[in-house]
């Protein structure tokens, strides 16, 4: 325990660790890696504890984001920094900077990169630093990717995911929510090979839901599309987001959430062709954001998929094999069908 409460190369330390997902995300790190140290982050000590006890072989710190070294003792190591909240200031950036550890950061969509894209360009060889603020922290972009290795060349993709109403988790997810939605009038697309900002009618979409019902989604600032037209040679991306009913609620079951997944492009046989792709959890977004942030984790700490990471900038889909986040998604509990 010596090593646990100094902290060391392999530990994590997961800031809001006591919320919904972030304990939802501990728990997923030791049901992969058992002996991995955790130590659970928050303003509470009390919930982090309560956490740290139900996670086991976890500890817990109290964070404060308004420091520079987030209030931890001086020469305090971490192999991973993770944020489950947003921060304003930077310091958590900073601070895994200093050390070299990874950074892993699931609340900050399109518009508001630039903070973070400047620390990194300030110090590019400090740090990895993993940009996964794509949906459920990857859980839609990785199997895009998967499903398009059925084409020659994929030319439009479009997702649609619902977040049931009852389903948007603790106060800092419902923070993020709100400050994403209402932080910019227009959204970025890529529509016939251009990258442009939407509005009105033209940032909305109707898609057919996982029993078959047709909602009107709206345009959302997720990284998913910039990491897919990275990937592939899609001309048209779009990511729209339904806040409402999930299918499940609709036959009087408690909620769950839903991916919907088209693909159009060239197969591999030379004939134009279409797939749709659906992922559901049963219990919701929790637990599908808890394991890309694991499987991002794992990668990052070299556990899994290769050598630990080295310093730079990151998406997932460039450091985590497509059919890896698949099978852990489905070993969690998601359910994947295909048309």
């Amino acid at each position: 325990m010596t090593n646990m409460a100094k902290g060391t190369r392999e530990s994590v330390l997961i800031v809001g660790g006591s919320g919904v997902v972030g304990s939802r995300t501990a728990r997923t790190l030791r049901a992969l890696y058992p002996d991995l140290p955790i130590a659970i982050g928050g303003r509470d000590l009390a919930k982090a504890a309560a956490v740290a006890e139900q996670v086991g072989r976890a500890r817990p710190v109290r964070v404060d984001l308004e420091r520079p070294d987030l209030g931890q003792p001086a020469g305090q190591a971490y192999g991973a920094v993770i944020m489950f909240v947003k921060d304003e200031r930077m310091n958590a950036l900073r601070f895994a900077q200093e050390s070299g550890a990874a950074y892993v950061d699931i609340s900050t969509v399109a518009f508001e990169i630039a903070p973070e894209v400047a620390l990194h360009a300030q110090r590019p060889r400090s740090a990895p630093v993993l940009l996964a603020s794509h949906w459920l922290a990857g859980s839609a972009t990785l199997p895009t990717l998967h499903f398009a290795k059925g084409y020659a060349r994929v030319e439009s993709v479009a997702i649609g995911v619902v977040l049931d109403e009852q389903d948007v988790g603790g106060p800092a997810a419902y923070a993020d929510f709100e400050r994403q939605t209402r932080g910019g009038l227009n959204a970025l697309l890529l529509k016939d090979g251009r990258w442009i900002w939407v509005g009105g009618e033209e940032s909305s979409r109707s898609f057919v839901t996982v029993d078959g019902t047709e909602v009107k989604g709206q345009i959302y600032p997720v990284l998913d599309p910039m990491s897919i037209a990275a990937a592939t040679d899609a001309r048209s991306i779009r990511f729209d987001l339904v806040l409402g009913e999930t299918a499940s609620r609709r036959r009087g079951e408690p909620f769950s959430t839903e991916i919907v997944i088209e693909l159009e492009g060239v197969k591999k046989d030379g004939a134009r062709g279409r797939s749709r792709h659906e992922l559901v959890h049963p219990e919701g977004q929790a637990p599908m954001t808890a394991v890309g942030v694991a499987v991002a984790v794992e990668r990052l700490l070299g556990l899994a998929g290769g050598e630990r990471v080295a310093p730079g900038l990151y998406h997932p889909n460039a450091l985590i094999d497509p059919e890896h986040m698949l099978d852990r998604l489905a070993a969690f509990g998601t359910r994947i069908r295909s048309a």
